[in-house]
């Protein structure tokens, strides 16, 4: 009786415990090559890989196997990608965070989910989700509504053909973002509709002045992830994208220079909501510091000059593994999940 009695105790103590689990599978042509888990908290960066978004490393094994575990992410969802390098370590040349053999997925978890990906039709790697989260594969359900857009745009180029697959397209995505309930998704699909890249833009312009879609996102970020960044970043953006919208409309003339003044002080409020952000962090930052343990203010202090884990770990005279220890210890005691977030937090 007592044996079942600590077994369920076990149980319940591992379930309260939140720690995630994502893994798979890749080519073998990808054995011993690294692979990286990141995090993207600023929308704008997802078309793309950004050394600066990667939290953590592992390397494909025998089988093309891959796994990351841990407890060190967000409790809520966050976007995160995986993608596998064929670039040397050493010199690696990633131009625009572009690698030509690197191959990566993007997906939604958070720290107590675990997430797999094997490979799909024609042992195609990365391209497929399998997760205890209902909402990680919905960037590549994007991604597949993208492509299929990009399709009906081919099919046809007349400039008839190209306004009404605009005004399908826009509908088609927005409303699958909102049937999601997911803003993540949302967030992803109005990155690429506003791109100004894109031949999207001039539409997505014009959409801002005809629907209350992005006044509801809005909203729905603020209930869903109201202290994030990446809702703080689409506030300021739609706000002055919303001035230039109805700036450009057609106006007489006397309207011309109070909606320009508007715009100038939308921008410097915007400005000054950076600055004041920036000096919260910094006296928040400088107040962190002082209830870190000596060894860990040198940590950071390293981390701030750009050294590796293997130059902290001989510049402190320790192992490498206590140096992780340390950087974990680090991320939980100051509720973040990547040196990014440190250096945010302490540089001066």
């Amino acid at each position: 009786m007592r044996f079942f009695v600590l077994v369920l105790l076990f149980l319940n103590t591992s379930a309260l415990m939140a720690q995630y689990h994502f893994s798979g599978e890749v080519s073998k042509e990808n054995v011993g090559s690294p692979i990286y888990l990141s995090v993207v908290e600023d929308y704008r960066k997802s078309s793309r890989i950004y050394l600066d978004q990667i939290v953590k490393k592992s390397t494909v094994d025998s089988l093309g196997h891959f796994q990351f575990e841990g407890n060190n992410l967000k409790t809520d969802n966050r976007i995160y990608r995986i993608h596998v390098d064929g670039c040397s370590e050493e010199g690696a040349q990633h131009f625009l965070g572009q690698c030509n053999n690197s191959k990566s997925v993007l997906f939604i978890a958070n720290n107590k989910d675990t997430v797999q990906f094997p490979t799909s039709f024609e042992n195609q790697a990365l391209c497929a989700i399998a997760s205890t989260n209902p909402n990680s594969s919905l960037l590549l359900e994007v991604q597949l509504l993208k492509e299929q857009m990009a399709y009906d745009f081919m099919e046809y180029h007349s400039e008839a053909n190209k306004k009404l697959n605009l005004e399908k397209w826009f509908d088609v995505l927005q409303n699958f973002g909102k049937a999601s309930q997911e803003p993540l998704a949302e967030l992803f699909i109005y990155d690429f509709l506003s791109d100004k890249r894109n031949e999207t833009y001039g539409f997505y312009l014009q959409n801002l002045g005809n629907t209350d879609y992005y006044d509801r996102l809005s909203e729905r970020l603020q209930s869903s992830y109201p202290n994030s960044s990446f809702t703080q970043e689409y506030l300021a953006e739609i706000s002055t994208d919303q001035e230039l919208a109805n700036f450009n409309k057609p106006k007489s003339l006397q309207w011309k220079w109070p909606v320009l003044a508007l715009l100038l002080l939308s921008l410097m409020g915007n400005v000054y909501f950076f600055l004041n952000r920036k000096k919260a962090i910094k006296t928040k930052g400088n107040s962190l510091f002082q209830r870190l343990t000596p060894q860990e203010q040198k940590i950071v202090q390293l981390i701030l000059m750009d050294k590796s884990n293997k130059e902290i770990a001989t510049e402190l005279f320790v192992s490498l593994s206590t140096v992780k220890t340390h950087i974990n210890n680090l991320y939980k005691k100051l509720d973040i999940s990547s040196r990014e977030e440190i250096v945010l937090l302490f540089k001066k």
